[in-house]
């Protein structure tokens, strides 16, 4: 899973992206068109496999992973002016979803761009960049679905009636100013518009980015795949630099204070799980334990394929347990004396926490 940290200049996408990283890396301004990226891959600090790496002191310990990506070079009126370069397009294109940092605290060190704070307009204005993109996409792809047929160009006439109807309704959607995702698309539907690179249409975290000691703020912003979170950055950033230094006194106190309890990595994660609908399961043994990513639904043979392809073309059953019951019992020969391990077929549905071990035959 990829996301992308975006958001308008002077937005706080520098900090949040620190507090992430436990680092201090600076993002710098885009010039001339360009635009810049900073890159981190996150462990899932998932106590569950400190748990099951404890039972069974595996030579490595492997966490499932999540990359953030910060985008600096978003700004308004690009959509007026032009439109995005096309290399800061391919690259949100290639995008799983976004966190859209929008500004809400005040500082005199860093004036706001436009003179005044005001969150809601700023999350309007970048919307609109992303809605604009998305429409001259919809209405250059209904333009010639339109003259194709007209002419007869295409061999499946139903199909290419069916996508027109598709992109005409996305036209309408954005016409009257609402993302594409507040649509509801098939699978196929979504299948389909995988090669378009439709900004609106991924899912989002919106970031609203407050002060140390402001309240949080609320926006009314209730879109599907969408979930609205405050942030305090610059707390966070701190919090997060005096962890990687080890200085667990001074982190707890702050943390106390502030009434903080639990640090912007573990938190964000917890949001890009749910917003992507995402779940792990885990694999177990003396050589590595290791959490997985699958999304919500996924059956037994895709999970499968998620740890490697051959094990899904190969697969005969999975050998499951749950997180909770294997604990419980205290391990693996203790689960099959007690009848808790289940052979499940290609078509189980996983469940979070569930521990395979995939048999196979190719």
């Amino acid at each position: 899973m990829k996301l992308g940290i975006i958001g308008l200049p002077q937005s706080g996408k520098t900090t949040v992206y620190n507090a992430l990283t436990k680092g201090d890396a600076p993002i710098g301004q885009s010039v001339g068109g360009r635009f810049d990226v900073l890159t981190a891959v996150v462990d899932v600090k998932d106590p569950r496999v400190d748990t099951l790496s404890s039972m069974f002191n595996p030579k490595k310990t492997t966490y499932a992973r999540i990359t953030y990506t910060a985008v600096d070079g978003l700004k308004k009126g690009a959509g007026e002016s032009g439109g995005m370069s096309g290399e800061l397009l391919n690259h949100l294109s290639g995008l799983d979803g976004f966190v859209h940092v929008v500004r809400a605290f005040e500082s005199e060190l860093a004036p706001h761009p436009d003179g005044s704070v005001d969150a809601a307009r700023d999350l309007a204005a970048l919307d609109t960049e992303l809605l604009l993109n998305d429409l001259a996409i919809v209405e250059r792809r209904i333009e010639k679905l339109a003259h194709g047929l007209q002419r007869g160009a295409f061999k499946n006439k139903a199909e290419a009636q069916k996508e027109l109807t598709l992109f005409q309704q996305m036209n309408e959607t954005l016409s009257e100013e609402r993302p594409l995702r507040t649509l509801e698309l098939s699978e196929d539907d979504l299948k389909l518009l995988r090669g378009y690179g439709l900004l609106s249409l991924k899912p989002t975290i919106v970031l609203i980015n407050i002060g140390d000691d402001q309240d949080e703020v609320e926006l009314d912003y209730d879109y599907p795949h969408t979930i609205v979170a405050n942030l305090r950055g610059k707390l966070e950033m701190e919090l997060a630099q005096l962890s990687m230094a080890g200085d667990i006194e001074s982190l707890e106190m702050f943390m106390e204070e502030y009434g903080v309890t639990e640090l912007s990595l573990d938190r964000l994660v917890h949001l890009s799980y749910d917003l992507m609908g995402l779940q792990s399961f885990f694999t177990v043994g003396e050589d590595e334990v290791r959490a997985w990513t699958v999304a919500r639904g996924a059956t037994a043979v895709q999970a499968a394929g998620a740890i490697h392809s051959d094990l899904a073309k190969g697969f005969i059953r999975a050998e499951t347990i749950s997180y909770n019951d294997l604990v419980a019992l205290g391990g693996l020969a203790q689960a099959r004396t007690a009848g808790k391990l289940r052979q499940e077929g290609k078509t189980y549905i996983m469940q979070d926490g569930d521990i395979i071990n995939v048999k196979f035959n190719i």
